[in-house]
């Protein structure tokens, strides 16, 4: 028999059971941890920066600032200033304060200086619109006083519109729009400067018009900086692998792919696979990928239901613009962004491409064909030194 005053222990509140103790005071200590670390959370400023439609809301000491022809420096109040420029003849009857700097002028073999930023802050849009061969507007980026560029490309690869033809691009990371507006949304940060210029190769001039959005704020620690880099092989050679980056060392993640592709063979030419090689990788990578327009999260050669033809597709995350049919030599246009999937590594990478066709008796072809790429990386600085950009003629795509 129980004694009527027994009172059964799963009656008693949870912290006064035998044995609960411990776990109370554990929970409470937890608690205590939780709570201090969302007091804190709820004390750090925002920086501005990891913009999302969550982050709109939230307040913050960043500074907005925004480099164009109508304001070469960024300054606060000193836009829309300009008494001469190359809109000066159509507003000489509007006067100062209209459209009278809206672009400018790069003479052949010349090197503009499109922004110069001190202090510390991030890329967070860029916008523009070269003219002539694209494959000729060489754009780099500095950052923090480096004496060798970061990010090295011709204006229409980096944009992902390598071919010199205009092509609509809708991505979260690139986008070109009609009629030749070139956009990325790359995060771009930098802690003491950033530099950026636009050379133009062609025999002549050049008119861009361009807008450079960016804030200035403190750049988390964690924070690594942004590359971009170009490549061209043309033709490859035979049973060689295609080389996107090599030479990278330092802590970072791999972001996006873009490729231009050029057929010099009949027939399919995407079943070659993507290989990351990374912390020590020799032989073998740590990553293989299973085809080419599987790399690109497309299948079966990017054709059109229920017929032979390519489709061009355009998504978020990855896509295939731009095709170029042609019997002798068919163009491809193809990006990847790694968004939501970063390749991260640790101390060095490597990323390579084969080129695979078909022939005979079920047989893989090793393809020779002309393939450019420009890759987009995040790592700690400082970076290794960029193999040289090809020379001019050996930049231009000639199309049979």
């Amino acid at each position: 028999m129980r004694p009527d005053n027994y009172r059964s222990t799963r009656q008693l509140p949870l912290g006064l059971r035998p044995g609960r103790l411990g776990v109370l005071a554990g929970g409470a200590a937890l608690l205590l941890l939780l709570t201090a670390g969302a007091l804190r959370a709820a004390e750090t400023p925002f920086s501005g920066l990891n913009m999302s439609l969550s982050s709109l809301p939230r307040l913050s000491d960043a500074r907005t600032r925004s480099i164009s022809p109508e304001n070469f420096t960024g300054e606060k109040g000193k836009g829309g200033m300009a008494t001469e420029g190359t809109g000066q003849h159509a507003g000489r009857e509007l006067g100062r304060g209209w459209k009278i700097s809206p672009s400018v002028n790069i003479a052949a073999g010349q090197t503009f200086t499109m922004a110069e930023i001190n202090g510390s802050g991030a890329i967070q849009h860029i916008w523009m619109t070269p003219t002539g061969d694209n494959r000729l507007n060489i754009l780099r980026i500095y950052w923090d006083g480096e004496e060798t560029p970061s990010v090295e490309c011709p204006a229409g690869d980096f944009f992902a519109c390598g071919m010199g033809e205009y092509t609509q691009v809708t991505s979260l990371a690139v986008c070109v729009n009609p009629g030749s507006g070139f956009n990325c949304y790359w995060m771009m940060p930098f802690r003491k400067s950033c530099k950026i210029t636009m050379t133009n190769l062609d025999e002549k001039g050049m008119v861009l018009y361009y807008q450079i959005d960016y804030t200035l704020t403190d750049v988390p620690d964690d924070m690594a900086c942004f590359h971009a880099q170009f490549r061209r092989v043309n033709p490859l050679p035979y049973k060689d692998v295609y080389t996107l980056i090599d030479g990278v060392k330092g802590r970072g993640q791999y972001v996006g792919t873009y490729m231009t592709w050029g057929s010099n063979s009949p027939g399919w030419w995407g079943e070659g696979e993507i290989k990351f090689y990374m912390d020590g990788d020799e032989e073998f990578p740590t990553i293989c990928g299973t085809g080419t327009e599987d790399y690109f999260c497309g299948s079966y050669g990017f054709m059109r239901p229920g017929t032979r033809e390519y489709m061009e597709f355009n998504t978020p995350y990855a896509g295939m613009p731009q095709v170029i049919a042609s019997d002798k030599q068919p163009w491809f246009g193809l990006y990847r962004w790694h968004i939501m999937d970063p390749i991260r590594f640790e101390r060095d990478l490597k990323v390579t491409m084969q080129a695979l066709g078909w022939q005979s008796e079920g047989r893989y072809l090793p393809l020779q064909d002309d393939i450019s790429s420009v890759v987009y990386w995040y790592q700690t600085e400082p970076h290794a030194p960029f193999p040289r950009l090809p020379a001019k003629k050996d930049l231009i795509i000639v199309r049979p």
